[in-house]
């Protein structure tokens, strides 16, 4: 469900980066309280034609929710252009209540994030919200930039190395500008970390890894962990950006009619699954409730359970494997291979 939010505060982040901050009324704070690391999806109309985009929220998680996200300008994004252009305080903005699996509930522990670019957004409330409720957690930030100048949200990682100066480590590089100290520039790419991740830490006694970024950089970061032996349950991952020449699944024939049986808020219907579509997008055409933000793959929004039938996933860049194995698939990405399918977003 979306609400209207006013928008309390923009703040100029970089050249391309804003940070929003929007007014939570006390009566809708207990739905938009969040576990750090998640997301909220906002929407709005133009011509006609809805548009929604999802952003983590970069702000600590606290029992009166401060709802601020970080928005980094996408070239030919009708989101993001709008929010570095046109909005402003006092506007209004629907926004959907917090969603989202990468996260880190705090506990004691030693947890690592390495991160490209806007990726920082919800690795800082997770780094945030960890050391100020746990004084026996550990941080360890490592971050990728193109440079300084594009940097995001420079000033809360440098408070937090001042405020937890024995629990929190920074690593940070640049690819495209020389720094005057700490490492030489040049992506973080996976042979790179084979070699710094052990020189820096213990890798076999890290409680939790949180990769989040580009495509290229967040699987070439869990190769580089596999490689050194780091369990995969101990790996999470979020997608930012992924392009168009990443892989998908196989093209595999649709059945010639095939139909969809969808719970959704504790209705069930079913209906016809048009050559080509989605179930998200067949759902859709019948419940225009049903939940999806970025529909390619990577929030994780429509995640349902698959009750009966087979499908063809195209992308996956949302569900952890574990998940996929108990039978939850992104709707937005799953295509009928048997006549009938039966979906179940209410588990």
């Amino acid at each position: 469900m979306f609400h209207p939010l006013r928008v309390q505060e923009v703040e100029r982040l970089t050249d391309d980066a804003v940070a929003v901050t929007f007014t939570v009324p006390p009566e809708l704070r207990s739905a938009f309280r969040h576990t750090p690391g998640q997301h909220i999806a906002l929407r709005r109309t133009v011509d006609g034609q809805e548009i929604r985009r999802t952003y983590s929220i970069c702000a600590p998680a606290t029992d009166e929710p401060v709802l601020r996200v970080g928005i980094r300008h996408v070239e030919d994004g009708a989101f993001s252009t709008y929010a570095l252009k046109e909005l402003a305080v006092g506007d209004t903005v629907e926004v959907m209540a917090p969603a989202g699996r990468f996260v880190l509930a705090p506990r004691p522990g030693h947890f690592v994030g390495i991160v490209g670019g806007s990726g920082i957004t919800p690795v800082l409330s997770i780094a945030t919200t960890l050391l100020s409720q746990q004084p026996e957690a550990r941080f360890c930030l490592i971050r990728s930039d193109r440079t300084a100048a594009s940097t995001m949200f420079l000033e809360e990682v440098a408070d937090l190395k001042d405020r937890y100066p024995d629990r929190f480590q920074l690593i940070h590089t640049l690819s495209r500008e020389e720094q005057q100290a700490g490492l030489p520039s040049g992506r973080l790419d996976e042979d790179r970390l084979r070699t710094l991740l052990p020189a820096l830490l213990r890798t076999d006694a890290i409680d939790g890894w949180y990769l989040c970024g580009p495509y290229g950089l967040v699987q070439g970061a869990e190769r580089a962990l596999r490689a050194l032996d780091v369990p995969r349950n101990r790996i999470h991952e979020e997608i930012f950006h992924v392009d168009n020449g990443t892989p998908t699944a196989p093209v595999a024939k649709a059945p010639a009619h095939s139909t969809v049986t969808a719970t959704l808020d504790g209705r069930s219907g079913t209906w016809p699954v048009h050559d080509g579509e989605s179930l998200l997008e067949a759902v859709l055409r019948n419940r225009a409730d049903a939940p999806y933000a970025c529909k390619g793959g990577v929030c994780g929004t429509c995640r349902a359970f698959l009750v009966s039938g087979e499908i063809r996933m195209d992308r996956n860049f949302a569900l952890e494997s574990d998940e996929v194995d108990a039978g939850y698939v992104l709707a937005c990405q799953s295509h009928p291979a048997t006549e009938k399918v039966e979906l179940d977003f209410d588990r």
